[in-house]
């Protein structure tokens, strides 16, 4: 399988690249500029190239890059909703000294116009920044349903897609912790729910997986990673979703509360799966 964590950018391509290889990853998660902040620094396309031969010698799955908090396309201030809509535009255009890899953003936060509102800017977003000749997938995130997120349900994601212009250039990352906390029943129902997900999207969408734990019961709506095994979703149901046939191929990005070395051992502890 393909496993791993989030990398501080800050270090370079290759150097994020050499860092998972130490915990023992073949993939990774990296912002695609400060995730709290704005500009981006200058890409090193040495430093790129480099990464691509890194993952090429030691047969990485796809990065999972991801966009910053900052982002919300569907803002209902002007201000940020331009700014985000700059970064998107930015980002999709940086991504190409990456090829053919995935960035995962979470769809937005209506504040107060209603998911109806907010779901045609998110498409129109996507829509402007990306292009035909661009070779990543923008993936939309399954949120918890936290405030106004829009993304708190399958169908919410569905929306946005059905406005896309490019489909086949657009997925879902299916984040474990935000499904769990958005009222789907992984534990008991794991396949109910990817049924559900395949009736609504279709599995086909389903490109990378978000892999967390929650501090949370099923349905609170409030987004708190947990380590793997230690939280309300538990270990048995996470190995399950880490083997389950239809999930195991693709790129599993932890985000749980961790140092190097709590990451190093949940990597080992998601490969003793099987």
């Amino acid at each position: 399988m393909f496993i791993g964590n989030h990398l501080s950018s800050s270090k370079g391509f290759e150097n994020m690249g050499k860092e998972a290889l130490k915990l023992g990853a073949n993939t990774f998660a990296f912002f695609t500029r400060n995730p709290r902040g704005g500009a981006a620094k200058a890409i090193d396309e040495e430093d790129a190239k480099k990464l691509l031969k890194l993952m090429e010698d030691n047969n990485f799955g796809k990065l999972v890059a991801h966009a910053p908090y900052t982002m919300n396309v569907c803002a209902a201030k002007e201000d940020i909703r331009k700014f985000s809509w700059n970064v998107l535009n930015e980002d999709l255009q940086r991504m190409e000294y990456l090829p053919n890899n995935y960035y995962n953003f979470h769809p937005g936060s209506h504040v107060g116009q209603g998911a109806d509102a907010a779901i045609p800017v998110i498409a129109e977003a996507v829509n402007d920044a990306l292009k035909p000749e661009y070779t990543t997938t923008v993936l939309l995130e399954t949120m918890a349903g936290k405030g106004s997120e829009v993304g708190r349900s399958f169908e919410e994601l569905r929306a946005i897609l059905d406005l896309i212009k490019l489909p086949d250039k657009v997925g879902v990352c299916f984040d474990t912790c935000h499904v769990w906390d958005g009222g789907y029943d992984i534990v008991n129902d794991l396949d109910g729910v990817l049924q559900e997900f395949d009736r609504v999207i279709g599995l086909d969408r389903l490109k990378a997986v978000h892999f967390n734990d929650s501090m949370n019961v099923c349905g609170s709506h409030k987004d708190r990673h947990q380590k793997i095994g230690e939280g309300e979703i538990g270990l048995e149901a996470l190995k399950a979703v880490a083997t389950h046939p239809l999930l195991k191929d693709k790129p599993f990005i932890l985000e749980t509360p961790n140092d190097d070395e709590g990451y190093k051992k949940e990597i080992a502890l998601v490969r003793s799966f099987g």
